[in-house]
């Protein structure tokens, strides 16, 4: 191009170096100042101390003029139709960016991007502002439009820099509440308008802007984070109840959410809460599953800063929090990270496996450095800043397989002619590996629901380093199993016992998620066959079951007082049944539950260690009744469970060892409605682990050796 199509494209701020016509320039023994303001009447420098220098017209809105050699700041004057505004000039300052930034984005390595890339509000040489830089290395020109500028972009076009797709520019006055986006001009000419993918805050949807923030939070929990680098959660005690926060008391923010969730939890006795996705989303109704902003907390319940005073709280509670984190899609919303620099950029461009059919969503395409960069990133960063104890990954299957729910013909095989992902697979080792690498004692979470191989087998060994997988295939089967008439359940056991065949193949969580409580499938009370009654004990029984099952455990809000109706995201949970005396005990039970869970550590210490566990029925065995034993060298704990709607009395059993057993929880207790049928608070077995017990239907007991 040549001067004049160069100025002419700096006046319709559509050249992608501004910076090498607008500011201070030396212009061979004089020191100018050059500045766009189409239409003005006047335009004066003014230099500190108070002098001014007037500025001439040029061309095409452009104007210039000669300043004092030793001239470094200044501000400009401008004057429209009589009205004077005085601004410093962006174009004087120099990137805020550096080349070893520059360089580890472009490698997908830079592990704090949330640093560096998006807005950040700082002084520079002096002055107030904000720094706004944004990845788009398909654009031909980007600008940043606002509340600062009347949303006219034509004053604050952003310079490239270079090869490494980024664009940077230093807007002075603009501070924290500031709303923007970035208005970038795609390869064929177009404008179109994007929200910063690494915003930290939005506004309150259905609006769609970014926010300039800055935290000034300060934390108080050392103590908990000094406590949990020394912990390996596969050995310790989890209990997850998880919650949206937005139908668990509708109307709660972050901050009043403390108040009334804390102590909720506390009661209940589970060790972490589990959040469904609070990132930015645009549609409620994906429950957040659908993420437009990556690294910015949803407004709809506060600022950043609220949220982390809601994890604070917890932690000084003593309550661990895990976030769901959804890496597998993002959606096509046109103002997101959809075709962000008007081309395939986030997503993968080959529709085979940059597109979910199923979701209407993009796919990530995990083999490009700077999109893999930016997801390990925002993984660190709800580690790093939000202090969240794990992640929950979701549809981590849907990233594994290539051929993930497409027919022949719609899928490419990889590069050995596989239908595994190779890149998504490399992605998830890299987050994981990076992130307990930078926080120990934390919990990355897989919802897998294949049988894909070392899951959470280390890295080092070829695995995806995950801590915990969901155990999807006992989900399936037990929820199958309960909604059986009792009368019928013997001839299906094995769905019950089935899991204990791989239970110590990976680390598992046990999940009864909100997935379960949703689309037809009714809430877990209401898929127990028989009366009112019978259905809450059948609740008391299952979850006692499953609390003593090897794994970890997950409950979605709801559940721990018999939520009858179906969740949904609309509306609050049945807060309303804590009114009857029923739902009362039920919810006392999964307090009791928790609470002598974590109290018994066999029950816990060697979740996935096969020879802790033991699978009893010698001498008698009842197609009704499932008992195992857990084992550790501090002691054993035996649970036994009977399905059928009739009390099995004088049962005999082989215990694992001899001598006293103590009835530390049985889900037939009155205290929780049941009938009281048991075993007057212990049992007896002989030299040889023999002994005779009794288990109410529809009821679970716990036996603790004790002597």
């Amino acid at each position: 191009m040549n001067d004049n199509d160069i100025l002419q494209a700096v006046a319709e701020a559509r050249w992608h170096a501004p910076h090498d016509v607008l500011g201070l320039h030396n212009n061979g023994s004089a020191r100018v100042v050059r500045a766009l303001y189409p239409l003005a009447d006047s335009v004066t420098v003014i230099l500190p101390g108070g002098n001014r220098a007037p500025l001439s017209h040029w061309t095409e809105g452009i104007w210039h003029g000669v300043v004092p050699a030793d001239t470094t700041a200044y501000e400009i004057e401008s004057v429209y139709d009589g009205v004077v505004a005085v601004a410093d000039d962006p174009y004087r300052h120099l990137p805020t960016i550096g080349e070893l930034d520059l360089h580890l984005i472009s490698e997908g390595r830079h592990e704090e991007l949330w640093r560096v890339l998006g807005a950040h509000v700082r002084t520079d040489a002096g002055v107030d502002g904000t720094a706004f830089t944004v990845w788009a290395p398909n654009a031909r020109a980007v600008r940043v439009v606002g509340s600062f500028n009347d949303w006219d972009g034509r004053k604050h076009a952003m310079r490239s820099l270079g090869g490494s797709g980024v664009w940077e520019l230093f807007v002075p006055g603009a501070g924290v509440g500031t709303t923007y986006k970035f208005e970038i001009q795609t390869r064929q000419g177009d404008w179109v308008l994007k929200a910063d993918p690494m915003a930290r805050a939005a506004e309150v949807p259905p609006a769609t802007a970014s926010v300039v923030t800055a935290s000034s939070y300060t934390w108080s929990d050392a103590g908990w984070l000094s406590a949990r680098a020394k912990q390996e959660p596969s050995h310790a005690p989890m209990s997850i109840y998880e919650l949206h926060v937005g139908s668990w008391r509708p109307g709660l923010g972050y901050r009043a959410l403390a108040d009334e969730l804390i102590p909720y939890v506390t009661d209940l006795g589970f060790t972490h809460v589990e959040f469904m996705p609070v990132a930015e989303h645009p549609f409620g109704g994906s429950w957040g599953y659908q993420v437009s902003g990556y690294y910015a907390p949803t407004s709809r319940f506060g600022t950043p800063d609220d949220l982390k005073y809601l994890i604070d709280r917890l932690h000084q509670a003593g309550i661990g929090v895990i976030m769901d984190w959804v890496p597998g899609h993002f959606p096509k919303d046109a103002f997101a990270l959809a075709r962000f620099d008007g081309q395939a950029l986030y997503e993968h461009p080959d529709p085979r496996r940059g597109e979910h059919k199923d979701w209407g969503t993009y796919i990530f395409d995990y083999g490009r450095n700077e999109v893999r960069g930016f997801l390990v990133a925002n993984a660190l960063y709800w580690l790093d800043e939000f202090h969240v104890d794990g992640l929950r990954v979701d549809a981590v299957a849907s990233m594994l397989y290539l051929d993930y729910s497409r027919e022949d013909g719609e899928w490419e095989p990889n590069i050995h002619g596989g239908r595994e992902n190779l890149e998504a697979i490399r992605f998830l080792q890299e987050v994981n590996a990076t992130a307990y690498k930078r926080h120990a004692g934390i919990s990355m979470i897989a919802e897998e629901s294949t049988s894909f191989p070392g899951v959470t087998a280390p890295t080092s060994q070829g695995g995806l380093g995950f801590g915990f997988k969901w155990n999807m295939g006992w989900m399936n089967d037990s929820l199958r199993y309960i909604s059986t008439d009792p009368m019928y359940r013997g001839h299906h056991q094995g769905e019950m016992t089935f899991s204990f065949t791989y239970a110590f193949s990976e680390n598992y969580v046990l999940p009864i998620s909100h997935d379960e409580v949703v689309h037809g499938k009714g809430s877990l009370i209401a898929r127990m066959p028989g009366s009112h009654e019978q259905k809450l004990a059948g609740v008391r029984s299952y979850l006692a079951y499953m609390w003593a099952h090897p794994g970890k455990q997950l409950l979605f809000m709801g559940q721990e007082f018999g939520q009858m109706s179906e969740w949904s995201e609309s509306r609050a949970i049945d807060w309303y049944l804590l009114e009857q005396p029923s739902h009362v005990q039920l919810s006392g039970f999964v307090g009791d539950l928790n609470r002598t869970y974590r109290g018994l550590e066999p029950l816990w210490l060697r979740d996935s260690d096969s020879h802790a566990f033991r699978l009893l029925g010698a001498p008698s065995y009842n197609n009704d009744v499932i008992a195992f034993a857990r084992i550790t060298q501090h002691g054993s704990v035996v649970s036994i469970s009977n399905f059928s709607g009739v009390t099995v009395a004088q049962m005999p059993l082989d215990l694992p060892r001899g001598g006293t057993w103590q009835e530390v929880l049985n889900s037939d207790a009155k205290t929780y409605g049941g009938s009281g049928v048991g075993n007057y608070g212990v049992v007896g077995a002989d030299e040889n682990g023999r002994a005779v017990v009794t288990v109410p239907a529809l009821g679970t007991i716990w036996l603790q050796h004790v002597g």
